[in-house]
């Protein structure tokens, strides 16, 4: 196990790849850019099983009152996201009140985007079979049966032990890329131009 991923941890998964039609790489660069100049960066993107304020707000929330860092680590997957490359302007904690996004900060092409403080490229492995969804519909299912199929993010614990099933399991993923989050975690993106 490495240092981040320990039981009782809080971390976010995510598979990554192309983004409105930038690759994995420059998203890296610009976002390493963003934090230089503005102490953070959105990393955005889309779909439900991550909803702000339903999943990962709360989520963090418990992590938070225990003092301890919310990391998301990052497999890298071949994608084909050629969404256009439209940027976020504004964003929202609540979808209620918003601000406009910092300068530096660009977000592209995404709904939804999580508040991060660091990114390091870092190769660990997750032991899927030693996760829980901690929140939500799915609390309590064990991470690698809550990311079968279509589901490609997910807000897990780390337990002490592996659970072992008779199913084909993914029971392990190379995790490629990691980011810290930091409040409000993760927020809502528009386009008011």
């Amino acid at each position: 196990m490495s240092a981040i991923i320990q039981p009782g941890a809080g971390i976010l998964f995510m598979k990554v790849g192309t983004h409105a039609q930038e690759g994995l790489e420059d998203i890296i660069n610009r976002k390493s850019k963003e934090i230089e100049q503005a102490g953070f960066a959105m990393w955005g993107y889309g779909g439900n099983t991550c909803h702000p304020r339903s999943m990962v707000q709360p989520f963090a929330e418990i992590f938070e009152a225990k003092g301890q860092p919310i990391h998301l680590v990052m497999q890298e997957m071949n994608s084909k996201h050629f969404a256009e490359q439209v940027r976020a302007s504004d964003y929202s904690e609540d979808g209620l009140t918003w601000k406009e996004i910092p300068k530096p900060i660009n977000v592209l092409g995404s709904r939804f985007a999580l508040v991060i403080k660091s990114l390091e490229r870092k190769e660990v492995m997750l032991p899927l079979n030693q996760t829980r969804v901690p929140v939500g519909p799915s609390m309590g299912r064990l991470g690698s049966r809550y990311l079968r199929g279509q589901v490609d993010k997910a807000c897990l614990e780390v337990m002490d032990h592996s659970e072992n099933t008779n199913e084909d399991d993914p029971k392990e993923v190379q995790i490629n890329l990691v980011a810290e989050l930091q409040a409000p975690y993760a927020v809502f993106l528009k386009n008011t131009d």
